[in-house]
């Protein structure tokens, strides 16, 4: 059983730090449900799959009203990540990721290359970043640099912090660590909705004529408003829609989408999955499709179940960790958490997508950052990022030694000239303490091996393959 004072004791930190009442309120819903032996987990038993979704590729060319429709549609990006796992201590959305440029710089040329192309019809289509209080100076100074893309919104809503609890059954706050900062954690890209109300954003949209919000990750280039989509999506009349993608072998860790019993479509992460059901959910052919963490959402509907229920009702997942995280002797904490597009539960008629890979490129590792940045991929006239003419199928693939190269500053120093080519590669494993000169070219499948303990350097122009 849990400790009350505990829960109070976590309650009155969080409002201490200045929280809004909504979010006090929430990690309070969800604080209570922990101490009530709730674990978040979804049983395989619940679930049936998931087959037959209409296809993104399959939708007709939208009509003359699509213009309409893009004049009432938000952009939000969520930026509140530090890139902490590559060892970054700013917005992860500020690393140059393409041809010099960072994902906020990518980000800005997609949307205003939309407006230019329905310029006859003025669409407003306003970024909205949801930041973290670490993020946010930064990114909405880097984006000042465009100042065409001001619009009648503000220009972002900040994320909120959570205390972390001690795992040990008290509940109570984790204190004591060497950095206050890591006692705190962020709850989830679930807290959108909460943002949204307690900012006073959704209010304002509705307000001023929005009818519709995309929602992505900053780190996702892929994901570009699609008229086509946004068209079909306004159509249906549904209140969300999630787009998802089809699962491999490398996404069976990722949550996936299924189906409740009961009918309604509902997200599982893995952090919900019980032990004995692990195998279960990583099983891609039962489980066929992940989600993208891309969604579309009727604004009119998230404000009427907003206020029907006080707050949106998301799965809870409850993620044990260490209080620091590089320190795996530090205290055993808990972090309640909520997943974006775990709403898909909470909306009657929610429906998903499936959509082609080339939307879904998010940078989580080095490994993404370097198949990037290499001429595997390009930047089209439109500012999307597509895999370069000489490709078929599907991108190549990076597995770079972790000692050596996870960090950005590890990595940069061992690509001092850049990426080598990829276009011509399969697959690019380094093992060892490698550095690549300028103009290396890998061919097909390649592995670079160097088990001593000296730096091996791949003189310039070398081919490999």
């Amino acid at each position: 059983m849990s400790d009350a004072t505990g829960l109070e004791e976590a309650v009155d930190k969080l409002r201490r730090d200045g929280a809004g009442d909504a979010t006090v309120v929430v990690f309070e819903h969800y604080a209570r449900r922990l101490a009530g032996g709730d674990l978040g987990l979804l049983r395989e038993w619940e679930l049936e799959t998931v087959a037959g979704l209409p296809d993104a590729d399959a939708l007709p060319q939208p009509g003359d009203d699509v213009a309409a429709l893009l004049d009432q549609t938000a952009v939000i990006k969520l930026n509140g990540g530090l890139g902490t796992s590559m060892g970054m201590k700013q917005a992860k959305s500020l690393l140059p990721v393409k041809d010099g440029l960072s994902f906020l710089d990518v980000i800005a040329r997609q949307l205003l290359d939309l407006r230019r192309r329905y310029a006859d019809r003025r669409p407003r289509l306003p970024l909205v970043l949801m930041n973290s209080f670490h993020t946010r100076d930064a990114s909405l100074a880097a984006l000042a640099r465009y100042e065409d893309l001001a619009a009648d919104l503000p220009a972002d809503m900040v994320q909120s912090r959570v205390p972390k609890l001690l795992d040990d059954g008290s509940l109570r706050p984790a204190r004591g660590a060497a950095d206050p900062e890591l006692e705190w954690a962020p709850p989830g890209h679930g807290d959108l909705y909460t943002a949204l109300g307690s900012s006073g954003l959704l209010t304002t949209m509705l307000e001023r004529g929005y009818r519709y919000a995309f929602v992505s990750n900053a780190d996702n280039l892929g994901a570009v408003l699609d008229p086509s989509i946004l068209s079909w999506f306004a159509g249906q009349g549904a209140p969300f829609l999630m787009e998802v993608a089809d699962r491999t072998a490398a996404d069976r860790k990722g949550g996936h989408l299924a189906r409740r019993a009961a009918g309604g479509l509902v997200l599982r992460e893995i952090a919900q999955t019980a032990d004995e059901d692990v195998d279960a959910f990583q099983d891609v052919e039962r489980h066929r499709y992940f989600n993208t963490n891309t969604i579309w959402l009727d604004l009119r509907a998230l404000a009427s179940v907003s206020e029907s229920a006080g707050f949106i009702e998301l799965p809870m997942i409850v993620n044990r960790k260490t209080l620091d995280p590089s320190d795996p002797a530090s205290p055993a904490v808990i972090q309640l958490e909520t997943a974006m597009g775990a709403a898909i539960d909470a909306f009657d008629g929610a429906l998903a997508l499936r959509v082609p890979r080339t939307r879904f490129l998010p940078v989580k590792t080095t490994d993404d950052l370097l198949v990037l940045r290499s001429d595997a991929f390009i930047l089209d006239d439109r500012w999307r990022v597509a895999l370069a003419p000489e490709r078929v199928g599907v991108a190549p693939l990076a597995e770079l030694d972790k000692r050596y190269f996870k960090l950005i500053g590890d990595f940069e120093a061992r690509f001092p000239d850049g990426p080598p080519s990829l276009v011509g590669c399969d697959s690019l494993t380094v093992r060892g303490d490698v550095r690549f000169g300028r103009g290396v070219v890998v061919r097909g499948k390649v592995t670079v091996d160097q088990a001593g303990e000296e730096q091996l350097v791949v003189a310039d122009g070398t081919v490999l393959g």
